[in-house]
């Protein structure tokens, strides 16, 4: 009786790593986000999870992709799986490329070298944000085989826009996103609420918070302090502190910003340019004729204005519009990698994520982020066995519908 049951049951080794542990019980992006939830303090969780006002566009970010229906085709060799795409002037492993996020340190303190580093090992392009608490220089050191991008705004001392720029040159970053949706900030009702500020001011609230995630706690107490490392000193003549720097900062978004403010761009910069932040179709279409290299629909993770579109309900009428050889990115609302397989069918070449790492990194750091990146791959190749897509030339139009 004993060797029968021997035969038919094996025993799981205990795992003393309280990491491997955390990730083996998270088995998609609602997983990372529920741990990274019980491990952040809560304004740092919500200024992270929350979006602009009711939240309606954040939430149909995601939910949109719920309402296309796959059309598998079966008795097709799925045998091998091809992945690989031709875009923006390289081939990407993965139709992925990891978004710009500021701020990123708050989640733990590696930050930004961290997702860096685990987009280097799974080949994916990243887009370090001008926003960033690690610095362009810092970035390019730590995955020196990476393909990196830089995110800018076009803020009203172009001075220093063309400082940086020159910076991620000089540092190998091979492509620019500029953002166009940040005419003002979005109003988050949650920081509000919480008295929420970037960076943090230290109150009764925070404090408590604090003492009741002792591990966040003492990640941040015992590094150096969170500061926008690639403008750091900006302010330094006059004694400013990281909170007056922010303040100054905020004061820079240019609310002129026009399309010769892109034209502009495009001069001082001849590598791959991408905007981010692209709503309309017809704005799209501009974008293209203004000679930029793609657009990633885009609607600042929910963040910036509520009742905007989707970017997956996007994807068909500006590819429709703007015709093939463009690059298109869906930049918002992937959680899983049968919402990329949705988005490459609507015509999409690429999408991106930026939420679900942050998670991935409030959960478990770094290695949260490389089990994040696997999950979505092997979704991907899952979903494109299932419908029959050897590669992803096969995912086409027809496989999916609306509901």
């Amino acid at each position: 009786m004993l060797e029968t049951f021997r035969s038919v049951v094996r025993f799981q080794e205990i795992e003393t790593d309280p990491v491997t542990r955390r990730l083996r019980r998270c088995a998609t992006v609602e997983d990372l986000r529920r741990v990274a939830r019980r491990r952040l303090p809560r304004g740092v969780f919500d200024y992270i999870d929350g979006g602009a006002e009711d939240e309606r566009t954040l939430d149909r970010n995601s939910s949109d992709f719920s309402s296309l229906r796959f059309r598998p085709r079966v008795l097709r060799d799925v045998s091998s799986i091809e992945t690989s795409v031709d875009a923006l002037g390289r081939t990407h492993p993965l139709p992925l490329m990891l978004a710009p996020t500021g701020f990123t340190r708050i989640t733990t303190s590696p930050g930004e070298l961290a997702v860096a580093r685990a987009a280097e090992r799974a080949g994916l392009s990243y887009s370090l944000s001008t926003m960033a608490t690690r610095s362009i220089e810092e970035v390019a050191a730590a995955a020196p085989a990476g393909d990196h991008w830089f995110q800018v705004y076009t803020w009203k001392d172009r001075g220093l826009v063309e400082e940086m720029v020159s910076r991620a040159r000089e540092a190998g970053y091979r492509g620019l996103w500029l953002t166009v949706d940040t005419a003002v900030l979005g109003r988050r009702e949650r920081d509000v609420r919480r008295g929420y500020t970037i960076p943090p001011k230290v109150g009764p609230g925070t404090i408590v918070d604090g003492v009741l995630h002792p591990a966040w706690t003492l990640d941040f107490i015992t590094n150096p302090p969170i500061v926008f490392a690639n403008v750091v000193g900006l302010n330094d003549e006059d004694g400013s502190d990281p909170v007056s720097l922010a303040e100054h900062m905020m004061r820079q978004f240019d609310q002129a910003l026009s399309w010769s403010d892109v034209d502009w761009l495009r001069g001082i910069w001849d590598g791959p340019l991408v905007l981010k932040g692209i709503q309309r179709v017809d704005d799209a279409v501009r974008a293209r004729d203004a000679g930029v290299d793609g657009v990633a629909l885009s609607n600042h993770g929910g963040r910036q204005l509520d009742d905007a579109p989707s970017p997956v309900s996007l994807i068909e009428p500006v590819r429709e519009a703007v015709g093939d050889g463009f690059t298109i990115v869906c930049d918002g609302g992937v959680r899983r990698g049968s919402d990329i397989v949705k988005a490459l069918a609507l015509g999409a070449d690429l999408c991106s994520i930026g939420r679900p790492y942050l998670y991935a990194m409030g959960a478990a750091g770094e290695r949260g982020v490389d089990h994040l990146l696997g999950f979505l791959q092997e979704g991907l190749e899952r979903t494109m066995a299932l419908t029959g897509s050897r590669r992803l030339d096969e995912i086409d139009r027809d496989l999916v519908e609306w509901v």
